[in-house]
């Protein structure tokens, strides 16, 4: 599920987890044993994770679903926020994801019934380039909990999919859906959000409720922490609060995800500041053309002055000045694509998340001319993918997205073929192309 992979980047994971009956059967059962293997020599090990009784587990009874899309649960409002921006570090890379509820529904089927879910696209970026990509499927109980149905994961290397470790479905390959959410955790609450050991595992332990957190914009009551087993063996605490969702894991000074943003939790009236219109016209400069000192020193003056007229939650803040102080750096072309993000991040507080959507496929356009330019077939097929993925959030059925849609299918074809003249050609295109859909807002 997105709340576990965010730290766990390819090859970080020790070992995988087997179920082992142990002289004992059952879901949940005292003698359960989940056993650790480790993962590049397929031993199983002799220890079993750390599991609690099935005494303490809230997600052993059968769940109903008379209306699945409509999730109210506070601690997952998945039907509620149209899209959530998160921020960190991980393995010394910046680490930012986009979380964002996509149209319509997926039917998933198992032992004969079939549940409605709704779609949460997740799509991670390390350093600005894509990394990590998960379609999560949600519904919620007549109970009020929120259950997880699967996901479709795609890990990327260089910018085309290396592997799809972690995808299941519930109802494939004897896979049950599985409680993410309670209705209403308390204390001890034990529940498993993904429970196919072997290919994913995780059971949670609330630790902590009606805890109050600092979100973007002030103080948030009503959240929770949690400690996860990992299929590894591994455990960490996460934070999950009203309006969010999943809010925080690790810390400050290590591996980090949290929270930056989240609409329409932390939307805020009126049109965006003039000083917040500035910058994103500096920083667009910087992204269109080698960055020189005159660009970097305009995008530091506009920021500054920007941060000066408004309050800026200290996560973007931190990530925004890293960031800008990188445009002077080495590598000012990468520093200026993650500042672009970064800009469309502080504009979501002010726009619709479609109008924020629109610019983010424009600026993968740009990059898309920029990295096919310079023949970086890698960047190039990576930059198709972000602007699929943005894509999939923004198609409507008006003839100027039916351009698009098809600008986009040959762009794809130009990345994979690693054509890179044809790519640079079709950037523009896809520019143009993007500039007449509807903004809807």
């Amino acid at each position: 599920m997105n709340d576990r992979r965010r730290l766990l980047w390819p090859g970080a994971v020790a070992g995988i987890a087997v179920l082992l009956a142990g002289g004992c059967s059952g879901d949940a059962g005292a003698g359960e044993c989940v056993r650790v293997v480790d993962e590049d020599t397929g031993e199983t090990g002799k220890e079993c994770l750390p599991l609690a009784p099935e005494s303490d587990r809230v997600d052993l009874a059968e769940p109903v679903f008379s209306h699945p899309t409509r999730i109210t649960n506070p601690l997952h409002p998945t039907s509620e926020v149209d899209q959530v921006v998160m921020g960190g570090q991980a393995d010394e890379a910046v680490f930012r994801t986009e979380v964002s509820l996509l149209p319509g529904s997926k039917t998933i089927k198992w032992d004969g019934t079939s549940v409605k879910a709704l779609t949460s696209q997740y799509v991670a970026y390390a350093d600005g380039r894509i990394q990590e990509v998960a379609l999560d499927w949600y519904a919620q109980a007549d109970d009020g909990a929120v259950w997880y149905l699967g996901e479709d994961v795609f890990n990327y290397e260089d910018g085309v999919v290396a592997d799809t470790e972690g995808t299941w479905q519930a109802g494939r390959d004897g896979a049950p859906p599985a409680m993410i959410m309670p209705a209403a955790p308390e204390e001890g609450d034990v529940y498993r959000p993904e429970n196919l050991p072997g290919v994913v595992f995780e059971e949670v332990t609330v630790k902590t409720v009606d805890q109050t957190v600092d979100g973007p914009y002030g103080e948030v009551n009503g959240a929770i922490t949690v400690t996860e087993v990992h299929m590894d063996g591994s455990t960490e605490d996460k934070v999950f609060a009203p309006g969010y969702g999943e809010f925080s894991t690790g810390t400050a000074s290590g591996d980090l995800e949290a929270v930056s943003l989240a609409v329409p939790t932390d939307a805020a009236p009126g049109a965006a500041p003039a000083e917040l219109t500035a910058l994103d016209t500096a920083v667009r400069a910087a992204q269109d053309g080698e960055v020189t000192e005159d660009d970097a020193r305009g995008v530091q003056r506009a920021w500054k002055t920007y941060l000066a007229s408004d309050a800026v939650p200290s996560l973007l803040s931190r990530q925004m000045n890293r960031d800008v102080e990188a445009l002077a750096g080495e590598e000012p072309g990468e520093a200026a694509l993650r500042v672009a993000q970064d800009v469309g991040d502080l504009r979501l507080r002010y726009e619709s998340v479609r109008a924020v959507d629109l610019d983010r496929f424009d600026m993968w356009a740009r990059q898309l001319g920029i990295d096919a330019e310079e023949k970086d077939a890698g960047a190039v097929a990576g930059d198709v993918t972000s602007l699929e993925l943005t894509w999939q959030r923004l198609r409507d059925d008006s003839s100027a997205a039916q351009d698009v849609t098809a600008t986009l299918a040959e762009a794809r074809e130009a990345a994979d073929g690693k054509d890179m003249g044809t790519a640079e050609r079709l950037a523009s295109e896809l520019t143009a192309a993007i500039a007449e859909v509807p903004n809807g807002s």
